[in-house]
């Protein structure tokens, strides 16, 4: 009798898409690389509160081409691009930071990035110098979702999770974002973080 060599595993990178996702605010979800969703293509999204009421977070790498001072008129001035945070109410204006120490009412999502805060005294430090473009990015509406739905999304294989680096938000050209934090994951992840658009896994 010959001997018995349990085969491995074959790991592809549609299995890899169908893993248990781990999801909580800080978080950053990363689309599949085919998704048709015109909204959440190749996004980076990172989450800012998850509860199981539901999910919402802002997509880092969808820049609208104007900056805070053609948003909002009676702004200090300020040379701060602002982002599509996904369909969710885009009536609304949200910010990301790193000034927690200096402005009251934010919330940390994740180590040294800071989600809101009190928008007059925003205001006021700005002005102050106290914070500039490279310490806020403002983002018009968000990406929600109901309890249980981004659970069910993952079930297709719509999304992946990825830790959150500083350097993401701040540091990274909008349009290399999301290959680099799928490519950072390592293995497979890199595989398709390099695949162009028009390859299916089916």
């Amino acid at each position: 009798m010959g001997n018995f060599f349990p085969q491995k595993p074959v790991i592809t990178p549609k299995s890899l898409l169908m893993v248990k996702p781990e999801l909580k605010s800080g978080s950053v979800l990363l689309a599949e690389p085919f998704m048709m969703d015109a909204n959440f293509k190749r996004t980076a999204i990172l989450l800012a509160e998850h509860t199981s009421a539901g999910t919402m977070g802002f997509i880092l790498n969808r820049p609208v081409g104007m900056k805070i001072t053609e948003v909002v008129t009676d702004f200090p001035e300020l040379d701060a691009d602002v982002f599509f945070g996904g369909p969710v109410q885009t009536d609304t204006l949200h910010f990301l930071h790193t000034s927690g120490d200096l402005l009251a009412d934010s919330t940390e999502i994740s180590p040294g990035i800071y989600w809101g805060g009190d928008y007059e005294q925003l205001k006021f430090l700005i002005k102050s110098e106290l914070i500039t473009s490279r310490d806020v990015r403002f983002f018009i509406g968000y990406s929600g979702w109901t309890g249980g739905q981004l659970t069910d999304e993952f079930r297709y294989g719509s999304w992946v999770t990825a830790p959150m680096d500083q350097n993401y938000l701040f540091n990274t050209r909008a349009d290399e974002l999301w290959s680099l934090i799928m490519g950072n994951k390592g293995d497979a992840f890199s595989i398709i973080a390099d695949m162009p658009d028009g390859v299916n896994f089916n």
